[in-house]
């Protein structure tokens, strides 16, 4: 996986979305051949709920990523949102397949959050403004992950910077080192900051890093 997109994934993940990475899309042709249209670099969705305040007696997990979502990811209050997102190591920008109709179609339908006879519709209405809402309540949004955000035609879109995201999860790994110490992480990015981060505090793994 690319690295960026691996940081894509740790941060959306941290604030509480499932992610796909790199998803493809196919074209069927005639004569039974096809042809690889485009990669989704990242798909992400999160429930409303997320990040609510859980209160119960007795036995309970300790759950790090139970906290509202980073402001730059500018989610509105209880909504269900389902992120298509490009990942640029350098400025922002939206690949030819990331504005395509009918990648973008593919993708919805694929994944269920809308019926074809609307898929039209709100295709239409993300390209145009950047989001979208489906019948069924959930918000769609294009977001673009990238080093510099001025070379961007998309300020309709959602930015985010690579290196807020990466702060953002070395800041999260510094409030619950505690925790975060003592889990098995297998996520590439997450594992690697989590490396970089046991080695700085060297012989005092417990306490707060420098």
């Amino acid at each position: 996986m690319d690295t960026a997109v691996s940081i894509v994934e740790s941060y959306l993940r941290v604030n509480g979305y499932f992610t796909i990475a790199e998803y493809p899309i196919v074209e069927e042709m005639r004569g039974d051949q096809h042809r690889s249209l485009t990669d989704i670099d990242i798909l992400a969705f999160r429930f409303p709920l997320v990040g609510a305040t859980r209160v119960r007696a007795g036995r309970r997990t300790v759950d790090p990523e139970q906290h509202e979502p980073d402001a730059a990811l500018g989610l509105g209050a209880g909504a269900a949102d389902m992120i298509i997102g490009e990942v640029k190591e350098g400025g922002a920008r939206l690949n030819a397949g990331a504005r395509d109709p009918i990648v973008l179609r593919a993708t919805l339908i694929r994944f269920g959050c809308c019926t074809e006879d609307e898929a039209d519709a709100v295709v239409t209405e993300l390209l145009r403004h950047g989001r979208s809402s489906t019948r069924a309540g959930h918000q769609i949004r294009i977001v673009v992950f990238a080093s510099a955000g001025e070379e961007t035609d998309a300020h309709r879109f959602t930015f985010v910077g690579l290196g807020h995201a990466v702060d953002y999860l070395r800041n999260h790994m510094d409030q619950h080192w505690s925790v975060l110490r003592h889990s098995q992480i297998k996520d590439p990015a997450l594992a690697f900051l989590l490396t970089l981060e046991k080695a700085r505090r060297g012989g005092n793994p417990g306490g707060k890093s420098a």
